[in-house]
């Protein structure tokens, strides 16, 4: 990972800032699974302790030829007047390191309610009793709402920013940009 490309949402007194990064993720999610690579990471450079929304600027990273694969693909139709974006710059020297990963949280307790009486065959009733309302759980990070391609439902895609290391750590990125375990560089 020795590019970066910075995209950062212009101030828009229509739209609020995190329902255009909320857009802005879903074509670059689009992008990601049309270019089939695992190679093209995110990052959040304005995301800091306790904030609850992603900010206003992304930051996407990949090699040279992954980041010129994403930019051929022309993922910004309909984005260009809220972002401007960069064009593929060099990661600069000696910087640090940190994992971007999704967390996902179980925190519906109708979907409970809805797989337990689809699982187990019981009425609505005893599954509330089962699953009360304060069975859900709740999640401090921040996070963009986005819709699946698949059923249509809305989800949270919550977003953790691990610690700082000095040394990259390898391995495969989500549809999403995301990782558990590789890194992608900090500054």
């Amino acid at each position: 990972m020795d590019r970066y490309i910075d995209l950062k949402l212009r101030p828009d007194p229509e739209f609020p800032q995190t329902l255009l990064m909320n857009a802005l993720l879903a074509k670059l999610h689009r992008a990601l699974h049309d270019l089939r690579r695992n190679d093209i990471g995110i990052s959040f450079p304005e995301v800091g302790q306790n904030a609850r929304n992603l900010g206003a600027h992304l930051r996407v990273h990949g090699s040279a030829q992954a980041l010129s694969g994403l930019q051929a693909l022309d993922w910004l139709v309909g984005m260009r007047d809220h972002v401007e974006a960069s064009d593929a710059l060099v990661v600069p020297d000696r910087v640090k390191h940190r994992a971007v990963s999704r967390v996902q949280v179980d925190s519906s307790p109708e979907r409970a309610r809805r797989r337990l009486i689809k699982r187990h065959g019981i009425s609505e009733e005893e599954a509330r009793e089962r699953i009360p309302d304060s069975a859900g759980k709740r999640c401090d990070l921040p996070f963009a709402t986005l819709r699946s391609k698949g059923n249509g439902e809305v989800f949270r895609l919550f977003v953790r920013q691990g610690p700082l290391l000095d040394q990259a750590q390898q391995g495969a990125f989500s549809g999403y940009g995301l990782s558990g375990t590789a890194t992608v560089p900090w500054f």
